[in-house]
């Protein structure tokens, strides 16, 4: 405000004076009123006596509320909405918080979960295609369906799919048993293999990776796993990262082909997944394996591709 008087003084325009300073003119001449009437430029301490400031017998009940609502809400958003629900309190959240900061509480925290260790592959496992398949269940809700998928975890091959208006084991069992009879599994389940103790290592003809779900944790899928050899492998609960693989293909299907979520006819949804399957495995290059297709790394022509283009 001294430089703005001072070119003015000078000669110069007072809005041109204030332009080089960046601020308005307006604001300088309320600055020069406050100086004049008040004396200074020091901003003032809040106080005063607003109608709407809290009250003592409100500040009591603000206590009250966190006291006896506390370990139960855990928030003081919700605090503050349970003092209004119990008719005792009626103030913002933000204002509920200052009270309880003034008066040095703390609301209880939620407790975090207990670290859970990963399970480790077993040591039988071999990386190759048909050995480890990973599967899980989602949902198309316009069509009010359920799809179960199979992908080959080392080929990223779409196994198979199921639609279906239910998720329990009877799902799980054709599934699978379409899947092991279009890759030609069946023929691994001979009377030998079959005859060997479950945790043989030699017994398993592949992995089966999922998460904790209960049609994949149900007795019946446990038993007809070890039917026909499969073991099974399950994520950590509440750790969808352990399943990834599975995630991030669901993921694909629904952002690569949007229109699949807006079907609403189950027989047309079963053909457009299929159609999209085909699509998926031979002609659209993934980049996890080398940007070739599925099918051609789930075949062994995938080594090749990405040497010749190297």
């Amino acid at each position: 405000m001294k430089s703005v008087e001072e070119a003015v003084a000078a000669g110069f325009v007072h809005a041109g004076a204030c332009a080089l300073w960046g601020v308005s003119d307006d604001r300088v001449y309320r600055w020069r009123e406050r100086a004049r009437v008040v004396g200074s430029l020091v901003d003032r301490a809040p106080g005063g006596h607003p109608v709407h400031g809290i009250l003592p017998t409100e500040i009591e009940a603000i206590l009250a509320v966190a006291e006896q609502w506390g370990p139960v809400d855990r928030s003081h958003r919700k605090l503050a909405h349970r003092g209004s629900y119990e008719s005792l309190v009626w103030v913002a959240p933000s204002t509920f918080r200052r009270v309880l900061a003034a008066h040095g509480l703390v609301l209880p925290q939620t407790p975090p979960r207990t670290a859970s260790s990963k399970k480790p592959w077993p040591d039988w496992l071999v990386w190759e295609p048909n050995r480890i398949w990973i599967w899980d269940v989602t949902h198309f809700t316009r069509a009010r369906r359920a799809v179960f998928a199979i992908v080959d975890m080392v080929s990223r091959r779409w196994i198979d799919t199921l639609v279906s208006t239910e998720e329990t084991a009877t799902q799980v069992v054709v599934i699978f048993e379409r899947a092991l009879e279009a890759e030609g599994l069946l023929d691994l389940l001979t009377p030998e293999r079959l005859d060997l103790l479950t945790d043989d290592p030699r017994r398993p003809i592949l992995l089966a990776v999922s998460d904790n779900g209960p049609q994949m944790t149900v007795h019946d899928t446990r038993a007809f796993m070890a039917l026909v050899a499969i073991a099974q492998h399950h994520g950590r609960p509440h750790t969808p990262t352990d399943q990834a693989w599975i995630e991030s293909f669901f993921g694909h299907i629904k952002g690569e082909w949007p229109h699949l979520e807006d079907i609403a006819d189950p027989v047309v949804l079963e053909a457009e997944l299929a159609r999209v399957r085909i699509e998926y495995n031979s002609v659209r290059l993934h980049e996890s394996i080398g940007y070739v297709t599925p099918d051609d790394e789930h075949y062994g022509r995938g080594e090749a591709i990405r040497e010749a283009r190297r």
